[in-house]
């Protein structure tokens, strides 16, 4: 079985976020993806295999290739850099040629590569609903929310906007009470302070309950922070930078119930399974 460590939201090495990639002729039990997956200890490892049957890829509602995420405690419905990782290892390994369409529990997702080197995913957009932060919440990220929405199913976090730029760049939130406050996670975000550095708004995103205490970035997220944005700033085309310690970029574009999010990605580990 051979796997792949792909460096995601960014065209540097060491940088974005690290997605396990392993390619599969068909899936194994849960507890075998599982077992890879907390192995590998990345935020989420990608499988996939591609589907063979009468019919795939072709016609609309069709897929080139099934694709599950596991983080290393559990299975997610939906994960943007493994997703932007994936598909970058099919293009540069020549397994897939052009768009590549994924059938996954959001759906069909596709993947489609660009001139430049980035690709860009079509994700359903995440809908959002005003609702206040559970008792604790505040305090064990260290910081008073301006504004918390629910991002609905598929994302299932907490959105919080926090005052400034660097409010969110200063949080060191207390991980253990914020998972005991919340079973969800928190994506706080804030506008950019100054946007002539290429970005429109900032965001950090922290999973306790899932097994990640902070994400590095978020590809999903931005399902959630595109609308946000888009409507406070005016614009359907945003660029949003995750402020963790490895950093990485984000285009968005809204386009009504889908999002669209761009990144480049590179391959930094390729070895085997050998049990």
């Amino acid at each position: 079985m051979r796997i792949r460590v792909v460096d995601a939201f960014t065209p540097h090495p060491f940088k974005g976020n690290p997605a396990g990639v392993v390619l599969l002729d068909t899936f194994p039990p849960d507890s075998r993806l599982q077992q890879i997956a907390t192995e590998l200890n990345h935020a989420e490892t990608a499988f996939a295999h591609p589907l063979r049957g009468e019919g795939a890829g072709r016609g609309e509602g069709a897929a080139d290739w099934a694709l599950r995420w596991f983080t290393p405690t559990t299975e997610v419905p939906q994960c943007g850099h493994a997703t932007l990782a994936t598909a970058h290892v099919l293009h540069t390994t020549a397994t897939h040629q052009g768009n590549v369409r994924f059938a996954t529990r959001s759906g069909i997702l596709i993947a489609t590569p660009q001139g430049d080197g980035s690709i860009i995913l079509d994700f359903p957009t995440a809908p959002l609903t005003r609702d206040e932060a559970p008792p604790g919440v505040a305090e064990a990220l260290g910081a008073e929310p301006v504004a918390t929405f629910d991002t609905g199913p598929l994302v299932g976090e907490l959105l919080i906007e926090l005052a400034d730029e660097k409010t969110v760049r200063d949080l060191t939130p207390d991980h253990r009470a914020l998972a005991a406050a919340s079973t969800r996670g928190v994506i706080a975000t804030a506008r950019a302070q100054d946007p002539s550095r290429g970005y429109d708004f900032v965001s950090r995103c922290f999973f306790p309950n899932s097994g990640i205490d902070e994400d590095p970035v978020t590809g999903s997220a931005h399902t959630a922070l595109a609308p946000y944005w888009s409507a406070r700033l005016g614009r359907a085309a945003l660029t949003g930078l995750q402020a963790s310690r490895r950093t990485g970029l984000v285009g968005t574009q809204l386009l009504g119930d889908r999002t669209l999010l761009k990144g480049h990605a590179i391959t930094v580990v390729d070895g085997e399974l050998l049990v």
